[in-house]
Order: C-alpha cells, then sequence, then structure tokens
C-alpha cells in the first residue's frame, strides 16, 4: 500500500497511508447517496406543498442544484479535507508535504472535479490507480492526495493508570514532555508499533531522550513505555 512520509515539527517522521482507490469510490458512492437524499426530501416537501408553477420549478432546481455544486469544496474547506463520505471511510485531503490544504489548493481540486468526474469517473480512476500516490487530477494540480486517517488505535505503550498506584517513576525527567510532545509520543509509538517500524522507534526514542536529557540502555520500546508510564504517573500527582 503506497503512502506518504511527513516530517513533523518534532524533526521525528511519520507515515500517513494513501487511501485507496475502493475506499475514494464508497466515500464517493456515500457522498452521492447524501446529496441524492436532499434533493429527494425537497421534491416530497415541494410536491406535498402542491408547488408546482415555474418559480417553484426553478426554486427546487436552485435548492438542489447549489449544494450539488459546492458540496465537495464547503465540505472539504470547513471539515478539514473531509466530506461526510470520507469521514465515514476515515479519510482526508492531505497536501503531500503533510500540511494542512489552503483555499487555494481545496479550489483548484474543486474545480478540477467536473474533469475528474467525466465518463463516470473513469478519469479519475485512470488517475489515481496509474499516479502511484493515490492524485486525481485535483490532487496532481494542488499537491494533495487523499490519506487513510483511522481512529488511533489502544497502544501498547500507553500507560494504564490504574495500574499506578503506588508506583514510582523511574525516569522523573518524564516530567518536562508536554502533554501535546506526550499525545505525538503515543501516536508515533502506536504507528511504528502496528508496523514493526523499529527504526522509527528508535527515531522517537532519541528525540525523548534528546528532549528530557534521559541516559538509559533499555531498548527502545520499553524505554518509550517506561517514559509514558511515568509522565502520567507525575502528572496525576
Amino acid at each position: 500500500m503506497a503512502s506518504i512520509r511527513v516530517q513533523t515539527a518534532q524533526n521525528v517522521s511519520l507515515e500517513y497511508e494513501v487511501a485507496s482507490l475502493g475506499d475514494r469510490i464508497v466515500a464517493a458512492i456515500l457522498d452521492n447517496l447524501v446529496l441524492g437524499a436532499w434533493v429527494a426530501a425537497l421534491a416530497v416537501l415541494f410536491s406535498a406543498g402542491g408547488l408546482n408553477s415555474t418559480a417553484s420549478m426553478v426554486t427546487l432546481g436552485v435548492l438542489g442544484g447549489v449544494p450539488y455544486v459546492f458540496y465537495h469544496l464547503v465540505c472539504e474547506v470547513f471539515f478539514n479535507g473531509q466530506s461526510i463520505g470520507k469521514k465515514a471511510r476515515d479519510i482526508r485531503v492531505m497536501r503531500l508535504d503533510g500540511t494542512a490544504p489552503s483555499l487555494g489548493d481545496y479550489l483548484l481540486r474543486w474545480l478540477l472535479r467536473i474533469v475528474d468526474t467525466s465518463l463516470m469517473g473513469l478519469v479519475a480512476i485512470i488517475t489515481i490507480a496509474a499516479n502511484g500516490r493515490g492524485q486525481r487530477l485535483g490532487d496532481l494540480a494542488a499537491g494533495t492526495t487523499v490519506v487513510k486517517v483511522r481512529p488511533q488505535a489502544s497502544s501498547p505503550l500507553a500507560p494504564n493508570l490504574a495500574s499506578l498506584a503506588g508506583y514510582q517513576p523511574v525516569f522523573p525527567q518524564a516530567a518536562l514532555l508536554a502533554d501535546h510532545d506526550v499525545a505525538l509520543i503515543r501516536q508515533l509509538a502506536n504507528q511504528a508499533s502496528a508496523r514493526n517500524n523499529y527504526e522509527l522507534l528508535n527515531e522517537i526514542a532519541n528525540k525523548v531522550k534528546e528532549i528530557t536529557g534521559i541516559q538509559t540502555d533499555l531498548q527502545d520500546a520499553p524505554f518509550l513505555q517506561t517514559v509514558l508510564r511515568d509522565h502520567a504517573h507525575l502528572a496525576h500527582q
């Protein structure tokens, strides 16, 4: 599976799995179902009201057409790169450098959607399949792709707070880590453990040692587990 590698502000590399073609197709189907349900609801509402005049039909066309045209642009701008379909599939738009897309990036993707979705979406399917980084034409123009963002799983490195009663910290320097540092360490450690990425674990451990000044011979995974446990204990004192 293709992935993109992002350098975080803490100078640690983080990999994101590129969303599969199947995920994107399912997300598009879900989005079309949402839009179809909106139009159907409007049609039922107007029919029930007996509004069959030309003005009513124009109003129905506007209320149904405007959301259809601007749906993806508005969703991605205001919902952090996700439409309803993308959110259901845990995928979102991201720049190739790992930063959030700008309004201009979203506009480029939106403007080229009409080309990507031509021939029943065949243009987008061929482009994504051939690209290698999950990019349709709109993504190529904007420098974006769509990545898999799974809910954070329970990590084997996450401390069990219930087991910290009477616990004696091994590394008091763990208190030097800010909460956002700990959240990032846990996220990266989750990813490294899930993929058996020992190089990433080593990068994380070395960065923690650099921040805290800890010196130890513990292996990377036990060291990080201990630091997270120490921080959790010290934070709850």
